[in-house]
């Protein structure tokens, strides 16, 4: 018999479950990066919309960004615009503040709705609700580029449209996040959030490179085109997503078998699903699934135990209030409030910062900001990996928000001497402010979503994820909010304010380091450290 060529060997040494595994991983990845994409173009062309001014009474030009130089040009007006500086209304002197209206505007509104969003997510079917915040949100990206081609120029229809497109986006995260924790268990959590977060970077990637683009000839395709690719990944969402393990009849965890029982190729055995009744048994079936891998309590070390499939799907869906109740929920919310709010002003300000330090225009100053999200790609990684080593979530990110203070003041300094150095801080930066970030949102949300005290009730991870990251998201709604009011002043003053939300965050996290110093691997959502054979 002739030998398997590699490529069916490869395919054959996975089990269904593992390649079914993969592909929620990959799909839910793309679904979400493809939101981040569409939230970048305002970002990128903040430099367009405000480009240059005509002084009061002079005849010469005074450029408010980088994006052109003095005498390169004669000043052109855009399509019915009646100014030189830009896109009406966004061509005044309070122009700041404007476009620091537009991202309160939709930050706001999207921490608003993340807080419902859990709450009806997790009472209707993923796939449905995921498909039509996506398609709205395509449309609403979309129709912001549309000002461009219809020549509006109300500072009121691009509020709106903001507005209620911060609002369907927060179908987004509480979908994914409990669609991979149906899929996942504990086992290397970190790591596997740490990398599948990197979905936030990866968009952000995306978004700037394609909005930077089409900024300086046609910004209204930098919005148009995001749109379009968010609502085309909808439909992938409608005919891919499949929810649970149960609705394919994969188990809802993958426990790797001792050496010993390996097959071949099989890597990976998966026993038949145990269900009892709660009542008979004294621990919860995430404890007992934990010891029984650890060879403990049993006197059948070479079987496995796999939680039920339904994942309690039979209970009733957790309440606000239960939620707030779980441990480490209110303190890792206050945290991940400052930690966005510095993480959102890097994402809606850093172009303009780098084109106004650095002198550069419009597109190559959003291709250099690419390098921050670069930098968050590993900083969420390595976040993941140093607590799943360390087995405490809380610690990890307090070291990183450590860091990231002083980090964040000599980056003001430095950014100013030449473009080699904002290429350093620019990766440094993004590692230590995006690490705690994707940390808390993604391996500590599913964590506490699935704490040990819920008994196994698949429907608290939903709402969990929502009040952490709607609590997040408030302060994502005010960093560029305060960006806006405090830059006019100077930059230096818009760092001082990010290090402090830096600290502020640190300070919310003191009393779960305690813990986890004092009772290792316990502190975060009190949960039993996962061990590996």
């Amino acid at each position: 018999m002739a030998r398997l060529p590699p490529g069916i060997h490869f395919i054959i040494s996975f089990s269904r479950d593992q390649w079914y595994r993969a592909f929620i991983f990959i799909l839910t990845f793309l679904l979400y990066a493809s939101f981040h994409l569409s939230r970048k173009p305002i970002s990128i062309v903040k430099g367009e919309l405000h480009r240059f001014c005509t002084a009061p009474n002079e005849g010469e030009v005074h450029f408010h960004s980088q994006s052109q130089k003095a005498g390169d040009t004669a000043p052109h007006r855009l399509p019915g615009n009646g100014t030189d500086c830009g896109w009406a209304p966004f061509d005044q002197d309070n122009y700041q503040q404007l476009l620091g209206a537009l991202d309160y505007a939709f930050l706001c509104a999207y921490a608003v709705g993340m807080y419902l969003s859990g709450v009806i997510g997790e009472r209707l079917p993923i796939r449905y609700y995921l498909t039509a915040g996506m398609l709205a949100s395509g449309a609403l990206t979309a129709l912001f580029g549309l000002g461009y081609f219809y020549d509006i120029h109300s500072f009121g229809f691009y509020v709106v449209t903001q507005v209620v497109n911060g609002l369907v986006q927060t179908t987004g995260w509480p979908s994914v996040v409990t669609c991979l924790g149906n899929w996942f268990g504990k086992g290397r959590r970190g790591l596997i959030m740490g990398v599948w977060n990197s979905h936030t970077s990866v968009g952000n990637i995306l978004g700037s490179l394609i909005a930077g683009f089409w900024v300086s000839t046609c910004w209204g395709l930098s919005f148009i085109v995001p749109g379009a690719i968010v609502a085309a990944m909808g439909i992938v969402c409608f005919l891919f997503l499949i929810e649970h393990p149960k609705d394919i009849a994969c188990s809802s965890t993958l426990v790797k078998h001792p050496k010993a029982y390996e097959n071949g190729t099989h890597r990976f055995r998966l026993q038949k699903q145990v269900l009892t009744d709660e009542r008979s048994k004294p621990l919860d079936p995430e404890m007992q699934c934990l010891l029984l891998s650890d060879g403990k309590h049993s006197g059948h070390q070479n079987h496995v135990v796999i939680l039920p499939a339904d994942g309690g799907g039979g209970m009733a869906a957790i309440s606000f209030t239960g939620a707030l109740k779980i441990p480490g929920v209110i303190e890792f919310s206050l945290c991940l409030l400052f930690a966005k709010l510095v993480s959102y002003t890097f994402l809606f300000w850093l172009p303009l910062y780098i084109t106004n330090v650095d002198h550069l225009d419009v597109r190559k100053a959003g291709e250099l900001s690419t390098l921050f999200d670069v930098g968050g790609i590993f900083g969420g990684i390595l976040a993941g990996v140093i607590s799943d080593r360390l087995e405490k979530r809380a610690s990890t990110c307090g070291l990183m928000l450590l860091l990231a203070a002083p980090t964040l003041y000599v980056f003001s300094a430095i950014s100013k001497m030449g473009l080699e150095a904002t290429v350093a801080m620019l990766l440094l930066c993004g590692a230590l402010v995006s690490g705690p970030y994707a940390l808390i949102t993604t391996a500590v949300s599913a964590d506490l979503g699935t704490h040990k005290s819920l008994k196994g009730n698949a429907h608290a991870l939903a709402t969990v994820t929502a009040i952490i990251d709607g609590t997040g998201s408030v302060g994502a709604a005010l960093g560029p909010l305060l960006a806006g009011l405090i830059s006019p002043s100077g930059w230096s003053n818009v760092f001082y304010m990010l290090m402090f939300a830096d600290a502020c965050a640190l300070l919310f996290l003191i009393r779960l380091i305690h813990k986890e110093l004092s009772c290792p691997g316990l502190a975060t959502g009190d949960q039993v450290p996962f061990k590996e054979h």
